[in-house]
This record gives structure tokens, C-alpha cells and sequence, in this order.
């Protein structure tokens, strides 16, 4: 602060109130009137004795001042939203703030404020600029603040709608960063449920919009559901448009929504929008085939049908058709096995098939088990759970079904006492990890009960999560095409459900496997899983084949990079990034898993409207004296200080309010009429006026 010369002014300070001041001299002057209209003698001596009585009362005096001059304040806005980061806006904004910042903090009567809006690594869902300014501004009195210069594309969404408060800035100005004209288009969802029944469509609304409007003109729109194939559309830019998605599998489904980029627009960031679907089931369809009864039949049953979301359809072979008794055809109560309806007209709609202790027996004919075969490979899922029969010439491995089977048997069946152990695989894969059974972990030294006997069979193919008699395989896991394969390959998993030797987690067990058959992602040992809290995404994978991987990642602008996943403690391989822009990042690893995640909401106001534009700042830089400048016509203008009360603006500069403020150090108060003198000039007074009086006489 610089010092200034001394302040003088005249002012009076009142010896009382003033409302007292007042009937005094109404008294006064009251008595001078009927004075006046009585005698005029000595008129004049009294009345200068009562004007000098009133101003003794009103006490003149000269304030003396030592002011202390302060800084006006001047706000430079920058905006850091992610549309700034588009075109040569950040490099124009940088250009004009540095220029601004050189310019300004030459002033030795000026302090400049820079405000970056939002902060460094925050990402927001819209522009907010005005919150950061009056945070900025809140220690500063009206009467000191020489206004706002704001660089930014135009797309701000708190701008204050009360013109009142537009003055309390001081001037503001908006220097835009962008190009006038700009081109863009935008793909917007308009409609897209959050949950869907798995295997039914459901329906996604959007529109394409240009800008400018191109109506009716025709675009590509591409379509990418989960891991599959892109389907292309084409359709006209500003009509509601609708498009019906199958939800493929339960849990997270994705859909990604793309359109034709325009030529020339200012980014391609909003063109795409990817949508997360939960799939949900409605009912379960199983078919359960048993073989010849046993004791094992019941857990199977049991199991299926306590969950309400199951459909079991269920076939126990229980009369062959080489048996032969004495019992009349019409007294028979069996109904044939309606092979063609379950293998062929209505395969497709099961979502398992289980072959409990099956062994061949001439009811189903060879050509439908190609069927199942191929029911597999497309996506299907088929659970065998071996009896001693699959160890014999009955055996199912000896159809089409050997081609997917993961275990092949070797002819042996083991009848002894046995506790399943888990591999070492199956102490990490989610199907068999973190077991628990009487309040413990199993996955050492399980405290479960024994089974009895077990086919022997080598395994081809798949994971062997669990092993029995011996250490052969006992549950094995395989993918076949896009389907999943489990074999058990022992009957006695209902030991364990009758409490024999303590039971065991037999509901745990198949209800996992079911559910890793069914493709749930919780479950699968491979899946590609992303994650996201605020802006950091965590990817990761639990596939034990590889000590990392590597995972190429797609930005919303569009540009890629790899990023690699690394082995941690818990079994996962994992990392996390940082995002820094709003939208949608793609993720997909070397097997064609494609996995995303969304930074922000669906449409982000942030994204919607990425044109340079300066309605949105023009009432605010109207009301309050300001302007409006674009980079691309002037990169630096110049800033004037200029008095209240005038425009703020030229044709290459822009002006600053000069508020002149000051802060007073010191203050002298020296009364022109002492008491001492002025009680001696009214005595003087005083005694004039009578002795002239009596000379009158």
C-alpha cells in the first residue's frame, strides 16, 4: 500500500444531540420573532448572539486524515472443465492468461486473483465457475473489487440468473476460447432401463443431434453388445430412434452406442455412449436326467427345487425297454420319455442339463446327443455327475458328448473312503475358494466328511478344482466354445447332505457350480472386472494362467494405450487409474473380453453442449458493464483501470473498475471555535448586546 498526502475537511461535531440542537434553535428563533414584532431594538446584536450561540453548539471543525491507499481486486477465471480441453482452447486459454498475468501484476494499485475452476484432477459432472469466484471473493468488500475476467469456452451451468447481483462483481468480461461456427454432434440416450430380463430384449431410445442442425440427414450408428459382434444402423440426425438389445447373461451386460462422426466437429467424445444393463433371471430352466434311482437323486432334487427362481423338469429312467415283467402295458403308470420335446423342439430353452449317474440305454437316440453337443458349443452349460455306469460300456463319454467331456474314464471305480481335497487350483478359483463349513475356512486340512467311491477318469481338458480317492480328479471345470462344461466325477456328494461324518457343504458346492455353469461374473475365473469409485477405475482379473497382463485402454477422446495388470496378494491382478476426462473408457484384454466403465452420469451436462457459445455470459456481462471477446479475433487484449461509472469496454480492450479505496491511520479533529474562545466571544457578545440596548433607552 502507498501512502498518501494528508485529507482535510471541514465537518461539524454537535456539542448534543441533535434533536436538542433543533428545539434550541426553534426556541430561539421564536423568541427573536416576537421580538422582532414587539420592539427592533437591538435586533441585529441579538441575532448575531444567537447565530454565534448555535454554532459554538454545532461545534465546526477541520479533520485532519492520514489515509493509507488498497489494492482494488481483480478475479482471473479459469475454466478447467474437460470441453476446454477441446480443439486449441487450452492452448488459447494459456496464451491469454499468461498475457493477462504480465499485463495486471505490473499495477502496483492492483491485486490479481487467479482461480482455476475445477480444481487440478477433479472431474465434474458440469462447469461450475461461480462457486469457486464467490469463495474467492468472499473476504473482499464490494467497494474493492475491480471485476472478473473469465477464460472459457462459454458452457457454464451456474451462471447467477438474479440481475441484481450482477454489479457485485464489477465489470465482468468473457474472453472465449473457442472457434466461432464450431461443428458437433452428439448421440443421446434418451431412454435405457437400468435391469433386464435375461434372454428378452429390452428397448434403448436415443437420437443423433448436430450442431448446426442438419435434420434428416442420414448417419451410421454402430452397435457393440458384450463381447459381441458390431451391428450397424442407419438413421436421421434429430428423430427419436429405438433399438431392442437381447440381454445375453445375468449380472453386467454393455451395449455401446456410437455414431458416425461428423466432419470437421470439435470432438468425437460425445458420438458414444455405453450403457450397463444388469441382466436378471427370471426363472432358471433345468433339466434333470436321472438315471436308475439311488440315494444321491434326492440331493439333486432337493437342491433345484429349493430355490424359487429354479424351473426343474425332471426324468428318472425307471423302467428300460428291454426290462421285461409280468405287468399289463394298461396297468403300467410310466409315461414314455419324451426325448424328441426335451432334445430337439425344446433344447434351447434350458438354461442347464444334468446327467445324474445317465448311462446309455437305447431311449435316447445318438443323433441327440449331437444336439446337446452343439446346444454347448453355442452357450449352453451341461453338468455330469458320474456313476459307476460311466465306467462301463453304458458310459455317456462313448456319444458325441466325449468331444466336450473334460474327463475321460478310465474303466476303474474306486469304492473306498475319501475326503475331497482342493488343488491348488481350486484354492484360488471362485468356485471352490473361501469355503466354509462348520464356521471354517476349508481350503487346508478340510474337517468334512468322507465319500465312498469314485470313478476314475484323466483329465483332457478344463481345471480340476478338487480331488478324490487317491488324488484323481473329482470336480473338473471347462469352456467349450461359448458354452461351460462341469464333470463330478463321484455319486456320494449326498453323504454329505444326510450329516454322514459331519456332512459337508454340498449346497455351497453345487450352487456355485451352477452358477459358474450360468456364466455369473462373481464366478468366473476370467473375467475382465472394472470397477469405479469417483474418478479411480480399478481393473482387474483373477486368471491364474498369467503372472500379468496387459489390457489396451480407450479414453472418451478416442485415444488408446496399454496398461498392464499386476499380480497382487489376494490373487488378483490388478491396477488402478486415475481418470481425468468425463465419459465412457473402454477396456479389452488379449481374449476379446471388452469391459467399460462410465466417469460421470449417462449425459453429462458437461458433454451435451461442447459448443463455443456466449449466451450463456451475456446477460451477466450486459447488466454488469462488461464484454465479451473471442481468442480466435484477439489472443491478448489489452486492460485499462478505468473510474465507476462509465462502460468497461473497447474494440481490442477491456476495462477495470478504479475504486480508489483507502484505509484511514490516522485521524485529527481540531475544532475551529475552542470552548475557551467561544465562550468568550459570547460573553463579548453578550455584554455588546446589552450595552447597546440601554443606549437605544
Amino acid at each position: 500500500m502507498d501512502k498518501l498526502d494528508t485529507s482535510i475537511a471541514l465537518h461539524f461535531a454537535p456539542v448534543m444531540p441533535v434533536s436538542w440542537l433543533v428545539a434550541a434553535g426553534i426556541c430561539g428563533a421564536a423568541l427573536l420573532i416576537i421580538h422582532a414584532l414587539s420592539t427592533r431594538r437591538a435586533l441585529i446584536p441579538r441575532l448575531l448572539t444567537f447565530g454565534l450561540f448555535i454554532l459554538a453548539l454545532i461545534n465546526p471543525s477541520i479533520l485532519e486524515q492520514q489515509r493509507e491507499a488498497v489494492k482494488d481486486v481483480a478475479v482471473i477465471l479459469v475454466d478447467q472443465s474437460q470441453s476446454q480441453k477441446m480443439g486449441q482452447r487450452q492452448e488459447r486459454t494459456e496464451t491469454a492468461l499468461a498475457a493477462l498475468k504480465s499485463d495486471l501484476e505490473k499495477r502496483s494499485d492492483l491485486e490479481v486473483r487467479i482461480v482455476k475452476a475445477p480444481a487440478d484432477k477433479t472431474i465434474t459432472k458440469d462447469t461450475r465457475l461461480f462457486d469457486a469466484l464467490d469463495t474467492t471473493l468472499a473476504d473482499v468488500p464490494a467497494k474493492r473489487r475491480a471485476g472478473v475476467i473469465i477464460l472459457t469456452d462459454g458452457q457454464i451451468h451456474d451462471v447467477p440468473q438474479d440481475i441484481s447481483q450482477y454489479e457485485k462483481y464489477g465489470p465482468v468480461h468473457g474472453l472465449l476460447s473457442g472457434e466461432k461456427n464450431e461443428r458437433d454432434r452428439e448421440l443421446v440416450v434418451l431412454n435405457a432401463p437400468a435391469y433386464g430380463i435375461v434372454g428378452q430384449p429390452i428397448k434403448i431410445q436415443y437420437k443423433v443431434e448436430d450442431s448446426p442442425d442438419n435434420k434428416g440427414e442420414t448417419v451410421s450408428v454402430t452397435l457393440k453388445r458384450h463381447d459381441g459382434k458390431p451391428d450397424v444402423f442407419f438413421v436421421p440426425t434429430g428423430e427419436e430412434q429405438e433399438i431392442e438389445v437381447n440381454i445375453d447373461h445375468a449380472g453386467q451386460n454393455i451395449v455401446e452406442l456410437s455414431a458416425q462422426a461428423m466432419p470437421g466437429e470439435i470432438t468425437e467424445t460425445n458420438n458414444r455412449a455405453a450403457l450397463l444393463v444388469n441382466g436378471v433371471r427370471d426363472r432358471l430352466r433345468v433339466l434333470l436326467v436321472s438315471g436308475q434311482p439311488h440315494a444321491g437323486g434326492r440331493t439333486w432334487r432337493d437342491l433345484l427345487t429349493s430355490d424359487p427362481g429354479v424351473d426343474l423338469v425332471h426324468f428318472t429312467i425307471l423302467r428300460e425297454p428291454d426290462k421285461l415283467d409280468n405287468t399289463p402295458q394298461n396297468e403300467l403308470s410310466l409315461i414314455a420319455f419324451p426325448f424328441r420335446e426335451l432334445f430337439e423342439i425344446k433344447l434351447y430353452d434350458f438354461d442347464l442339463i444334468v446327467f445324474d449317474r445317465y448311462r446309455l440305454n437305447r431311449i435316447l437316440p445318438n443323433n441327440y446327443f449331437d444336439n446337446i453337443v452343439r446346444y454347448v458349443q453355442e452357450g449352453g452349460a451341461l453338468l455330469e455327475a458320474s456313476g459307476p455306469s460311466f465306467a462301463s460300456q453304458d458310459s455317456v463319454y462313448y456319444t458325441s458328448l466325449m468331444s466336450i467331456l473334460p474327463g475321460v474314464p478310465t474303466g476303474a471305480v474306486l469304492r473306498k473312503s475319501f475326503v475331497p481335497v482342493l488343488t491348488d487350483v481350486g484354492k484360488k478359483h471362485p468356485v471352490t475358494k473361501d469355503i466354509y463349513w462348520n464356521g471354517a475356512l476349508q481350503n487346508e486340512n478340510p474337517n468334512w466328511g468322507h465319500w465312498l467311491r469314485q470313478v476314475v477318469i484323466k483329465k483332457e481338458n478344463g481345471e480340476t478344482l478338487m480331488d478324490g480317492a487317491d488324488g484323481y480328479p473329482l470336480l473338473v471345470l471347462d469352456r467349450v466354445g461359448k458354452g461351460r462344461v462341469a464333470q463330478l466325477s463321484s455319486d456320494q456328494i449326498w453323504l454329505w447332505s444326510r450329516g454322514y461324518e459331519g456332512g459337508g457343504p454340498h449346497a455351497e458346492l453345487l450352487r456355485r457350480t451352477v452358477h459358474w455353469l450360468m456364466k455369473e461374473p462373481e464366478l468366473d475365473e476370467k473375467a475382465l472386472d472394472v470397477r469405479v469409485e469417483g474418478n479411480m477405475i480399478t481393473v482387474r482379473s483373477r486368471n491364474q494362467a498369467q503372472k500379468d497382463m496387459q489390457v489396451t485402454m480407450t479414453t472418451p477422446d478416442g485415444k488408446t494405450q496399454t496398461i498392464k495388470l499386476d499380480r497382487k496378494s489376494d490373487g488378483w491382478i490388478e491396477t488402478q487409474i486415475e481418470a481425468d476426462q468425463l465419459g465412457v473408457y473402454a477396456f479389452e484384454d488379449t481374449e476379446g473380453q471388452r469391459r467399460f466403465a462410465i466417469i460421470g452420469e449417462l449425459n453429462p451436462p458437461e458433454l451435451k453442449g461442447v459448443k463455443t457459445t456466449p449466451d450463456k455470459l451475456l446477460p451477466l456481462t450486459d447488466g454488469s458493464k462488461g464484454s465479451i471477446k473471442w481468442l480466435a479475433d484477439d489472443p491478448s487484449p489489452s486492460v485499462r483501470l478505468l473510474p465507476p461509472g462509465r462502460s468497461y469496454a473497447g474494440h481490442n480492450w477491456i476495462g477495470l473498475r478504479q475504486n480508489g479505496d483507502f484505509n484511514v491511520s490516522g485521524v485529527k479533529d481540531t475544532p475551529l471555535l475552542p470552548p475557551w474562545l467561544a465562550a468568550l466571544i459570547l460573553l463579548g457578545m453578550a455584554t455588546f448586546t446589552w450595552w447597546r440596548e440601554g443606549r437605544i433607552k
